[in-house]
């Protein structure tokens, strides 16, 4: 079977300060011809497609995914900032205290402004893509989850649909809460939302984290959005789960 390829290179991110950052960008197996296609976006480019870039030694496995999947893709791997906090910074689109990581500074805008005023121009630029709002997809876990919510929220007009994984909203749920319901959102958006049941722990911590992911679902219902909360269960906040939700998201853009 024919595979497709994912390229690498660096594109300046100069707005965040930060060398150039490096972009993962998977073409499918029947690029040479005379197509074009949808473009996923995707926060954590490092942990999307192989093993040894990932941060933790696993990825998403999105390659082999997508080689055997009929639908074709081109999908977009944005690698983050490693940097002590710098990572939480740029994917919060909102500033917040933490226990653990002490003040967190937001530079959320920042790195949004950048993948749709720079990356994304320059993708379509450079590749074949459907580039129009229907073809353009953004996604993400943990932090990356949170910042899809912002992009689909704020940008709507630029991304139709959102694959939000176990997105971190315990730092500022209200903060988020109020970004989406003072968007403007086209009826003609999808927007996955998960958790992991073993991230949640206990009985009362997953009561009230499916009463706030059900919050956002109904603020999306009310704003005429198609949206899909999802417990997954027995999953974990790691790339392990994520990769076997790969499908499940891709299937709900798809419907």
């Amino acid at each position: 079977m024919d595979v497709g390829i994912v390229k690498q290179f660096k594109l300046d991110i100069s707005p965040l300060g930060q060398s150039p950052r490096e972009i993962f960008v998977y073409l499918p197996n029947d690029y040479d011809n005379e197509k074009r296609y949808p473009v996923l976006y995707m926060f954590d480019g490092q942990n999307i497609f192989f093993d040894e870039y990932a941060t933790y030694g696993k990825s998403w496995g999105m390659k082999d995914f997508l080689d055997n999947h009929e639908t074709k893709y081109i999908v977009v791997g944005i690698d983050c900032n490693h940097t002590g906090n710098q990572r939480l910074e740029e994917y919060t689109p909102f500033s917040f205290w933490d226990n653990d990581f002490g003040y967190v500074n937001s530079k959320g805008e920042i790195t949004a402004s950048w993948i749709v005023n720079k990356l994304k121009p320059y993708i379509d630029k450079k590749y074949k893509t459907l580039s129009d709002r229907e073809n353009t997809y953004i996604g993400g876990s943990s932090m990356g989850g949170l910042m899809s919510l912002y992009c689909i929220s704020k940008y709507n007009h630029i991304f139709s649909k959102a694959a939000c994984l176990a997105p971190s909203i315990m730092f500022g749920y209200n903060k988020i809460y109020k970004i989406i319901k003072n968007s403007k959102m086209d009826a003609n958006t999808k927007v996955y939302i998960d958790f992991p049941s073993k991230e949640l722990g206990n009985k009362k911590r997953t009561i009230k984290t499916l009463s706030l992911m059900l919050k956002l679902n109904l603020l999306f219902q009310l704003k005429d959005v198609n949206s899909f909360p999802n417990i997954i269960i027995n999953g974990d906040h790691n790339e392990e789960t994520w990769e076997k939700t790969v499908p499940v998201f891709m299937r709900y853009f798809e419907s």
